[in-house]
């Protein structure tokens, strides 16, 4: 039976689709297609003959065999081949074919922009906020000829996504799901801020300033870590930039967030000191290392400062530590210690 296999064959080739890979699913849909016609054999296959432009049902027969003592119930064995290619099957045979050119070309599609984000993931993309009315859950955005995907979770609390925005997103994951690739991107993760800053930063692309650790509480409040890896360098200076403009520039892609950029230590003590910014700690008592607990100690007048609204700014300086951090009146501690030496 005829079928453009020269037609097909060109398609395929323009769309960089491996024709054994075509010839193979085309055999497998065109067999699948024959056993739900009427009186179709069990055993068939299909051979496409690819310069005539044809394909032929081979079918075999089933033999029955006669039971014996030691097979009392044997396989049947099958007959010889022989073409059983119905006389009417050429409507569903070319709406098989289009249908498997039809995956197949999705596939490829899908391939395609899998490969070229795969590599996305873990970067910073720009792209354009996407209405979905059958989706009010998540943000779509645009990025080229792409739709990602901003769930609710990744999303800033209070922060609007308006039609037409342009946005720039983290990439979270980039993976193959049951309708194409899905590509989902932040907006509230940590690493945003850092990719953000390595725009901004050339210390950061150059490797003479690193941030160590980040603490993000989306939509109101970072803090970062940062060391210097070259002498002469300010790491907290290269952050913030000439006049603030580099640290400016950061916050104006997060909207009302603020920032605090923090000196690194791998000494745990000045660490949490440092962590507890803008609060200045008089000292700080590492109870255990092995629990990383620590004591900072505040005076009077900068407690709440240390503590921070509803507990923010001790809160995200126990995140960017790693350690748990009790807070303390430099004051009260004082009188403490003179009583127990009295």
């Amino acid at each position: 039976m005829e079928l453009d296999l020269a037609g097909m064959h060109q398609l395929a080739i323009e769309q960089g689709i491996d024709l054994e890979q075509l010839d193979a699913a085309l055999e497998e849909a065109l067999r699948l297609a024959y056993l739900k016609t009427p009186h179709a054999a069990k055993h068939a296959r299909v051979e496409l003959d690819t310069r005539a432009g044809t394909f032929t049902v081979w079918a075999r027969k089933e033999i029955p065999v006669e039971p014996t003592e030691d097979d009392p119930h044997p396989a049947p064995e099958l007959g010889e081949e022989y073409d059983d290619t119905p006389r009417n099957f050429g409507r569903l045979a070319a709406a098989t074919a289009r249908q498997v050119i039809g995956q197949l070309f999705r596939k490829a599609e899908d391939d395609k922009v899998f490969g070229a984000f795969s590599g996305q993931k873990g970067k910073l993309v720009t792209g354009i906020v996407q209405q979905d009315a059958s989706d009010p859950t998540n943000v779509h955005v645009a990025i080229g000829d792409v739709e990602a995907i901003l769930p609710r979770r990744e999303q800033v609390p209070g922060e609007r996504y308006r039609h037409g925005e342009r946005l720039r997103v983290y990439v979270v994951n980039v993976a193959r799901g049951v309708k194409g690739p899905e590509i989902v991107v932040s907006r509230s993760h940590p690493e945003l801020v850092r990719r953000l800053f390595e725009r901004e930063v050339p210390e950061l692309v150059s490797g003479a300033v690193s941030i160590m650790a980040i603490a993000r509480e989306a939509g109101a409040r970072t803090k970062i870590a940062v060391r210097a890896n070259t002498d002469g360098v300010n790491p907290k200076g290269a952050l913030i930039g000439p006049g603030g403009a580099r640290v400016r520039a950061v916050m104006e892609n997060l909207g009302l967030e603020k920032i605090d950029i923090v000196d690194w230590s791998a000494d745990p003590a000045k660490f949490v000191a440092s962590a507890l910014s803008p609060a200045v700690a008089t000292g700080v008592q590492v109870i255990s290392e092995k629990n990383k607990t620590a004591i900072a100690f505040i005076h009077d007048d900068q407690l709440s400062l240390a503590i921070g609204k509803e507990g923010q700014n001790a809160r995200l300086a126990a995140k960017l530590t790693g350690w748990k951090i009790g807070i303390e009146s430099t004051e009260a501690h004082a009188k403490k210690v003179a009583a127990e030496g009295k």
